[in-house]
């Protein structure tokens, strides 16, 4: 179905469900009323078919004790094949309460106390924040940006690992917040270097589904034909593919034995719980049925990314980063905006709820982060809103 009919079909008022994005405004922002461009989920319902799979298993009645059945495996190798050419073994597979929680307990189950773990920002904010928590030393690399565009120097990123005897390196693929999807020449050698210098790569890949314009995920597993899976473990999940994030069930790959042995050793001495019945059965049924609906909603989320870069062509020095890959937009308002009016700008005139580039990294003030899983009106009227301003200031 096309943009206009799918909005019809899906999109829902989420003010006064207690929703984190929408009712917690008052609490993050200081007012109730700005337009929620920041956490990362959609206004969208879920495909009919996880809605009629959970409501079949509400309606069983019996919330118990439960196991992940063989067909919830097989659904997540099925996916990954089909969509990335990642050729799972059911083996390889644990499955945990969602990819932050999975970081955290990496953090700690693959280094000791005072480790390095190297990031490469700007990041999402949870690997900073998984890693200072532990009490490891976080060593970050600030990608190379220019007008918009990240690239990475890779000599730079291996003296970083050097200098800092760094262990430990998680990877954002496809990058939150910049957009990219790496290449795999890019993947190669960001392996290679941490294979070189013993560092386990923890490769995030939440938003490997959200890829575009002719750009392909490519699983870090995948590269060099596996060549650096003894060194590798993957994370993904269905939350931001499908919008099912407190379904609280994702992904973790892990093919090297050894690292699976550690895995298992740690998990059952820190997490003696059980499966979460209602996202087995969420994240089953999507990667079974909710095929078309994937389709489609990649199509709202580009067709949102171009009618905000649209909307504010006439700013050439406001840089907005190409869209690759998930449904995160980077915008540098620098050229416009003073640092310290960031705040004020967005959101006293602007009237938006946005995440802030520093908390992507300290290098990254001056950038806002917009949400492009949400209805075009939105988008359109988060648009009006900062072009409006702009134009005020460049008067």
């Amino acid at each position: 179905m096309n943009v206009k009919e799918f909005c019809d079909n899906y999109y829902v008022e989420r003010t006064g469900t207690d929703s984190l994005k929408w009712d917690a405004l008052d609490t993050r922002y200081g007012n109730p009323d700005l337009i929620s461009m920041w956490v990362a989920d959609m206004e969208f319902k879920t495909p009919e078919c996880v809605r009629n799979a959970l409501e079949k298993r509400v309606k069983h009645g019996v919330y118990g004790y439960s196991f992940i059945p063989d067909s919830y495996y097989q659904a997540v190798i099925n996916w990954e094949e089909k969509h990335h050419g990642y050729h799972l073994d059911k083996d390889w597979i644990r499955v945990t309460p969602g990819v932050v929680s999975a970081l955290y307990w990496m953090v700690n189950m693959y280094t000791q106390k005072d480790d390095s773990v190297i990031i490469m920002t700007p990041v999402y904010y949870p690997f900073h924040n998984c890693v200072t928590d532990n009490n490891r030393t976080l060593v970050t690399y600030d990608m190379e940006y220019d007008k918009g565009i990240f690239t990475i120097d890779f000599d730079a990123f291996e003296k970083k690992i050097i200098d800092n005897n760094v262990k430990m390196y998680i990877m954002c693929s496809p990058h939150n917040p910049a957009g990219r999807v790496w290449k795999e020449e890019e993947l190669e050698k960001m392996l290679e270097i941490c294979q070189r210098h013993n560092v386990l790569v923890i490769s995030d890949e939440i938003h490997q589904d959200l890829v575009f314009e002719g750009h392909k995920h490519i699983p870090a597993a995948t590269v060099a034909n596996g060549k650096y899976t003894n060194n590798l473990i993957t994370a993904f999940a269905s939350s931001k593919t499908f919008n099912l994030a407190t379904c609280l069930t994702s992904t973790i790959v892990i093919e090297n034995e050894e690292l699976r042995n550690t895995w298992d050793e740690f998990t059952k001495i820190y997490n003696q719980v059980e499966v979460n019945l209602f996202g087995i059965t969420a994240v089953e049924a999507a990667l079974e049925g909710g095929e078309e609906w994937y389709n489609d909603i990649k199509k709202v989320i580009y067709s949102n990314y171009q009618l905000l870069v649209e909307g504010l062509k006439e700013f050439p020095k406001v840089y907005i980063s190409p869209l690759e890959g998930t449904y995160l937009v980077f915008i540098d308002l620098r050229n416009h905006v003073s640092l310290d009016q960031i705040k004020e700008f967005t959101q006293n005139h602007c009237n938006l709820a946005v995440d802030y580039g520093e908390w992507f990294g300290a290098s990254w003030k001056g950038f806002i982060r917009l949400n492009m899983g949400t209805h075009p009106n939105i988008v359109k009227k988060a648009m009006e809103n900062i072009k409006e301003n702009l134009l005020k200031i460049t008067k």
